[in-house]
């Protein structure tokens, strides 16, 4: 894509102008009342409940830049999709539906109870509660609970999803999946229609985690279309699908065979669910405000353009929520030259780490610069900073990134691709912000917009990024679940290096890495194990592996006809899709 300067002083501008307006409020500048909005006032959905209401009924009309990268629950990894998912799948146990961090507790699902866990830490056995159904009416057993685990294992035609049940309770990978094994997986046992029990090989406290993903949702094998199961997934939760054209939309109704005796997290307030995509993030935007939907299913934030609108016409609507994603670039180790540590280190100090900051919103809407791989919030951030980032102030380093490429042996620079996704707010400006500094060290590079429902394809295929010939990579990744397990092991541990679906895009194969993440999860004590993952966010910032540039915040849209809406910690930020109503 080519660089325009000129549209990114447009854009810094208007961070400086939301940046103006939001601090503005914050210092008590009005919640909404100065302004034309009707919502629930200004960061009314932070660590509360913005218009709380038991009122049943009305459609719920969401809209997005991007798809579901899947709605077959073994495949999807995308954190809205896991949010959206709370609407027809459920698990053994998730989380509560409380704001804050109080949503990050985990409280049973489809069980009576989270698990009775054995002295050695190695069996985890759950009941199930009276009364589950399928959407034709059929009962739901502990039987299609392990099955639909089991599919994770097809990683032939059941691609991307997260890999953690997999490491855990096969980690040499015997077991071939139910298509290919219909013996089933020894490590999970069903002796009757209510009881499920796992048999880990060696202790992993956050097991009860990996259950409460949507890999752990059951599937009824009668209804498994397998790699097609995407087009139309069999409902257990409080509605079922109506219509899904990919990347257009998706319609789900209520589920009328779901008896909410058998749920006490759905509030199913909504009597439909309807959700537009469309790649026009501005215009997106502009309905918004109009009132023609209630959210932003993608839950990325607004554009540059509909931030400033929306903060100053409709600050009532706004909320300013910080997430626990961190922005970076992954260094692709085995695309010349960054297989050389040194090539690495020069784009760390070429980095114009405050324009990139600037381009994406400012501190206000963007967030702060990044020193750590690990977001502030999860065990294995410190202030360690071997490049002087924070202490320069994000500016680059001319001489430093100069004397980096003399140690690789480019010292005139290189050329390199760099991919972005043009439906991530901000990310294509970032990329030019960042092919800019760098070519001020003689680093040339190309950068290649992506739709990022394509990235698992794409990015996520290191055959086809070789093909490609990228270099590096520019995304977004927040924690599976709050520990450093599930922030940072599919990002560094090479036995999750997958051939689609990966999110190893640096591509580190390294025994001593892996070792970091085994002695972890060994540890019982949170605060040790938090020890030993800064041990590794040192390791991989010293091999300049992966840099990180912001820790995200966003500027987001809460419509003014939604009831019951909260951030919640267990969705990074997001609101929690299953607690959502709306005013008829």
């Amino acid at each position: 894509m080519p660089t325009g300067s000129t549209k990114r002083r447009l854009t810094s501008g208007a961070a400086l102008v939301v940046a103006a307006l939001v601090t503005t409020t914050a210092c008590g500048g009005g919640d909404g009342g100065d302004s034309d909005s009707k919502g629930a006032g200004y960061n009314a959905a932070l660590n509360k409940i913005a218009n709380p209401s038991k009122k049943k009924g009305g459609t719920l009309k969401m809209v997005g830049k991007q798809d579901l990268d899947s709605a077959d629950p073994q495949r999807a990894y995308y954190g809205m999709t896991w949010d959206f998912m709370r609407f027809y799948t459920r698990q053994l146990v998730t989380y509560d539906t409380k704001p804050g961090k109080a949503g990050t507790k985990l409280v049973p699902d489809l069980a009576t109870s989270t698990a009775k866990i054995s002295d050695d830490g190695k069996t985890y056995t759950y009941k199930l509660r009276d009364g589950l159904t399928w959407e034709d009416g059929s009962k739901l057993t502990s039987k299609d609970v392990k099955y639909g685990i089991e599919r994770a294992w097809a990683t032939d035609t059941i691609t991307g999803g997260p890999g953690y049940i997999r490491q855990t309770l096969d980690p040499k990978t015997k077991y071939k999946g139910p298509y290919k094994d219909k013996g089933g997986l020894d490590a999970i046992e069903t002796p009757d229609d209510q009881t499920i029990i796992f048999k880990l090989p060696k202790r992993n406290g956050d097991f009860e985690q990996f259950l409460a993903m949507p890999t752990g949702s059951p599937v009824k094998e009668a209804k498994d279309t397998k790699a097609k199961y995407t087009q139309r997934p069999f409902s257990s939760g409080p509605y079922k699908f109506q219509e899904y054209k990919s990347n257009k939309k998706i319609v789900l109704v209520r589920n009328d065979k779901w008896k909410k005796s058998s749920d006490p997290i759905r509030a199913a307030l909504p009597d439909k669910i309807d959700v537009t995509i469309s790649a026009n993030q501005e215009e997106n935007d502009k309905k918004l405000m109009e009132g023609d939907f209630d959210l932003d299913i993608n839950g990325t934030g607004m554009t540059q353009s509909g931030r400033v609108s929306a903060v100053t016409d409709h600050r009532g609507n706004v909320d300013n929520m910080h997430t626990s994603f961190v922005r970076y670039v992954a260094l692709i180790h085995n695309a010349k030259p960054f297989d050389n540590v040194h090539c690495r280190k020069a784009v760390f100090y070429a980095t114009d780490f405050a324009s990139i900051q600037q381009t994406r919103g400012g501190k206000v809407a963007a967030g702060d610069i990044a020193n750590s791989t690990f977001p502030v919030a999860i065990p294995g951030y410190s202030k360690y900073d071997p490049y002087g980032v924070l202490e320069r102030k994000g500016k680059p380093d001319v001489a430093k990134a100069k004397d980096e490429l003399k140690q690789c042996g480019k010292p005139s620079g290189f050329t390199t691709k760099l991919t972005a996704r043009s439906n991530n707010p901000g990310e294509v400006d970032a990329a030019e912000a960042l092919q800019q500094a760098l070519d001020k060290v003689g680093i040339k590079v190309q950068v290649d917009s992506l739709d990022g429902a394509d990235t698992s394809s794409i990015t996520g295929s290191p055959s086809v990024v070789k093909k490609r010939g990228y270099g590096m990579t520019m995304s977004g990744w927040g924690p599976d679940f709050p520990s450093g397990q599930g922030y940072a092991q599919p990002l560094f541990d090479s036995r999750f290096l997958n051939p689609t679906g990966n999110y190893n895009e640096s591509q580190i194969k390294d025994k001593k890495v892996d070792a970091l993440f085994d002695k972890a999860i060994a540890e019982t004590d949170p605060a040790a194990a938090g020890e030993v993952y800064k041990e590794l966010d040192k390791k991989i910032l010293d091999q300049a592996d992966w840099m990180p540039f912001l820790y995200e915040k966003n500027i987001t849209w809460r419509g003014s006809r939604l009831t019951n809406a909260y951030m919640s910690d267990g969705y990074n930020g997001r609101y929690d899709y299953a607690s959502l109503g709306v005013v008829k």
